[in-house]
């Protein structure tokens, strides 16, 4: 699917950056990948490790429509993965999270229109449904936002999509990597928010592998969820510190017991397919009209109950202790 274009990824130096780039290298032949991010010392650190003659690497904020305005010249997809996330930071820095979530989507609907980007698909979050911190509130507004985007572009060929998931197994900032840092150091307790706490958990490969195929399901418009295991918060301490007692020490600004992806207020236009969920739009294109019960990979889906929710604590697939670990040391 790559062979041959340009794509680029705003916030490239991240976890999910990185490993997007090596399976698009490994698998394809790409022109040109680009690497759009702001910070110049990871970007210089990447370029040591990415090196093929396609990489290009562009200091930028999504802030700054005009710079990613001259990022985008020539290319054909985009991956949106820039973003604020980290749950209380947002909530002690709003106006910080804003500008980078919502107007930097903005940025990058208004910069993907100006120069003919074929397809570009937002990574958003679980905290999105039902949002209720300001990451997941802003997450929604940007969801939103691409989604609202296949109705304004007019004549331009550009399509925009949604992948959601949940919480990515040892990327940065997650529990994973703060548990095993605990045990390092040699700390006397895991600390736990809450013992009943449940999350969706996905892989960084089962991550770009689903984005990958979300270029290839998508028309524009839809939010991609995959259907992905969840697990008890209580779980990854006894997978990473079984020799640990946990200490309970409250949930943290913003956070939820359980992560919602599809919810019941959204059951009247979500559809279920073999391996994943998609979420219609809730406006109809004047341009276009959609039959999202298939996909242009011939793909057919169903629709779901009246009322359904896929919740991280009402999932049929769960990992347990011995899952994790497995998990974690792939």
């Amino acid at each position: 699917m790559f062979n041959g274009k340009s794509i680029l990824i705003t916030g490239g130096t991240g976890s999910f950056g990185k490993k997007f780039i090596k399976t698009v290298l490994d698998r394809y032949s790409p022109k040109k990948v680009i690497v759009y991010s702001r910070d110049e010392l990871k970007q210089y650190e990447m370029a040591a490790e990415f090196n093929a003659p396609a990489m290009r690497y562009f200091i930028g904020d999504v802030r700054d429509e005009g710079r990613l305005t001259k990022a985008m010249d020539g290319v054909d997809y985009v991956v949106h993965a820039a973003a604020l996330k980290h749950v209380p930071i947002a909530e002690y820095n709003p106006m910080e999270c804003i500008k980078t979530n919502i107007n930097g989507a903005e940025n990058v609907i208004n910069a993907a229109l100006a120069c003919g980007v074929e397809k570009v698909v937002a990574l958003s979050t679980d905290k999105a449904a039902n949002p209720i911190n300001l990451y997941g509130a802003t997450k929604l507004a940007s969801d939103k936002l691409f989604v609202a985007a296949n109705n304004i572009k007019g004549s331009k060929k550009t399509t925009f999509s949604v992948v959601r998931y949940g919480n990515v197994v040892g990327s940065r900032g997650s529990v994973v990597p703060f548990f095993k840092k605990l045990v390092e150091d040699g700390a006397a307790e895991i600390p736990i928010t809450d013992p009943r706490m449940t999350r969706f958990w996905i892989t960084l490969e089962q991550g770009v592998e689903f984005v990958i195929k979300s270029f290839e399901r998508m028309y524009g418009g839809e939010i991609y969820v995959p259907k992905i295991p969840s697990m008890r918060v209580v779980d990854i301490a006894l997978a990473l510190a079984p020799n640990l007692p946990m200490k309970v020490i409250g949930i943290r600004p913003g956070e939820k017991l359980h992560e919602v992806m599809c919810p019941s207020d959204d059951s009247h236009r979500t559809v279920e397919f073999d391996d994943h969920f998609v979420i219609m739009p809730t406006i109809k294109f004047t341009d276009s009209d959609v039959d999202y019960l298939s996909n242009p990979l011939g793909e057919h889906g169903r629709a779901v109950a009246e009322g359904f929710e896929y919740s991280s604590d009402k999932n049929d697939i769960w990992l347990g202790v011995s899952d994790m670990l497995k998990l974690i040391e792939r």
